[in-house]
């Protein structure tokens, strides 16, 4: 067994509802409950002490759109929220923040505006993580319907130079498919950086979640298994978190 590793549910948002994506494809949609603050309260009771959102029309979109849902789960549970999807500027960030979110994860903007970048780093630190998205190591953007000619692992380097604390890292390939994250590409990304990496994408089972733990990454992002009921997010907790 490695080290105490965080799990962390995700909530995916889109028109209002608590949804999952097939491989980050918008034409593949399983609504779950089309009320995602009764999710969050779900995996509040069952012992989560972290959330992962996602405003998916946001990060289509480049502008946060889910902002009612979102309030109403912050409103509704006492947990840490770490929040992704369309944060393009500033103030798009300052928004977020001000409803009492822990965590930012940014992502396109790593790529497409480094000044961006460097002034939500100056502003808020630790609080700013980078959302890294790969598909066989190279960086997607745009709600991953593009794909760069940038490797994932070059890029934390550099971003970690630039002043970038905690790292989210997902293998698309492996999203939304129960096919078990993929270890040998979180294992390069922490040979690429020193700084807390979260691992998403794949995840299937509590033997996956062990695996992760093992590997000393801070935290792993569970979704669809969760929905699925593949993983029992309690016992998951209980086992890997304690």
């Amino acid at each position: 067994m490695g080290e105490r590793m965080i799990v962390l549910p995700a909530i995916d948002i889109k028109d209002g509802q608590c949804v999952r994506l097939y491989q980050g494809d918008y034409g593949q949609v399983t609504t779950y409950d089309a009320d995602p603050v009764r999710v969050a309260r779900r995996w509040q009771a069952a012992g989560a002490s972290w959330l992962h959102v996602v405003d998916l029309d946001g990060a289509a979109l480049g502008q946060p759109v889910n902002v009612e849902a979102i309030e109403q789960i912050r409103a509704a549970t006492s947990l840490h929220i770490e929040l992704g999807g369309g944060m393009r500027s500033l103030e798009h960030i300052e928004r977020m923040m001000a409803l009492g979110i822990d965590r930012i994860v940014l992502g396109t903007v790593a790529l497409t505006d480094r000044v961006l970048l460097e002034q939500a780093l100056q502003h808020w630190g630790e609080r700013i993580a980078l959302g890294l998205d790969a598909r066989d190591g190279w960086v997607a953007i745009a709600g991953w319907r593009e794909t760069s000619r940038v490797q994932a692992t070059a890029l934390a380097t550099e971003l970690s130079a630039l002043g970038v604390r905690r790292f989210i890292y997902t293998d698309i390939a492996r999203d939304g498919v129960l096919g078990g994250p993929n270890l040998d590409a979180i294992r390069e990304m922490q040979r690429a950086t020193s700084h807390p990496l979260i691992a998403s994408g794949g995840v299937a089972s509590l033997a996956d979640l062990r695996s992760l733990a093992a590997l000393g990454v801070e935290g792993a992002i569970v979704g669809k298994a969760i929905y699925t009921g593949d993983v029992d997010l309690a016992v998951a907790i209980q086992e890997i978190e304690r």
